[in-house]
């Protein structure tokens, strides 16, 4: 499913957050979406899963206003992570998980029972499935949403920061999994080194305008990244794979 983003602005008490932002997603393509702080990377992914409506613009799956769509139609075709999620009452991780099989009509408990086992096994959480949600580690909580949102069953899937609270071996394991699911992916990542090795195409985001987009290795150039982020990159290669690295240097050193 194609993901369009076009001529979107966002407005918060009467401040402009993003405008004019066009992000296109071809069908299962996985684009990452990256900038600094404050930059508007949420408050446009907010408007892809409709917790905000654009002041002007649109967001269309397969060309269809993703804002006319029905809420249960929309999230039968798109699931979201936001960066913060939080639980009022403390659901046990396999409840968690199961109401990603919600917006589905044509449900069994059996095929929502197997669907749900294999977002938890593919996510390595199936050992917290009768811990309650609440007692979880970041990382861990982390992970049960994932499995939430792949047992939904979208055909997109738009993650807000989905390594946060993450340590390494899960960062680079979460990340694989989703570039291997075959969805069209729109995810906000911080760490350029993640972003490089797993997006095929990159939107950087600076004071809510898009400023740079194409592949990794043409989009983290070190004059963008100086103008940009502040920081003095080197480029280098992965010496297994090839792709992309980056280190980094403060412009200005600490005095």
């Amino acid at each position: 499913m194609r993901l369009d983003i076009e001529d979107v602005t966002v407005e918060a008490a009467g401040v402009r957050l993003v405008e004019d932002v066009q992000i296109a997603a071809d069908s299962g393509a996985f684009v990452g979406l990256v900038g600094p702080n404050g930059s508007g990377k949420s408050s446009l992914l907010r408007c892809v899963y409709r917790a905000l409506r654009p002041a002007r613009g649109v967001v269309r799956l397969d060309g269809t206003d993703l804002h006319a769509m029905d809420p249960r139609a929309t999230a039968r075709e798109l699931a979201a992570l936001p960066q913060e999620s939080s639980a009022e009452f403390d659901f046990t991780v396999a409840e968690v998980v199961a109401m990603g099989r919600l917006p589905h009509q044509s449900r069994t408990a059996a095929r929502d029972r197997a669907l749900c086992d294999e977002a938890m096994t593919r996510t390595g959480v199936t050992h917290l499935a009768d811990r309650g949600f609440l007692t979880l580690s970041g990382g861990e909580k982390q992970r049960v949403l994932i499995a939430r949102a792949l047992a939904q069953q979208p055909r997109v899937l738009v993650l807000d920061e989905p390594t946060n609270h993450l340590d390494i071996a899960h960062q680079l394991d979460v990340l694989a999994l989703v570039r291997g699911s075959g969805l069209t992916v729109l995810a906000a990542l911080h760490d350029l080194n993640l972003a490089a090795a797993h997006c095929d195409v990159l939107y950087v985001i600076d004071g809510g305008r898009i400023v740079a987009c194409g592949p990794p290795h043409d989009v983290l150039r070190p004059a963008l990244l100086a103008e940009v982020f502040g920081v003095r990159a080197h480029q280098v290669r992965h010496p297994e794979t090839g792709a992309l690295q980056l280190l980094f240097d403060l412009l200005q050193p600490v005095q």
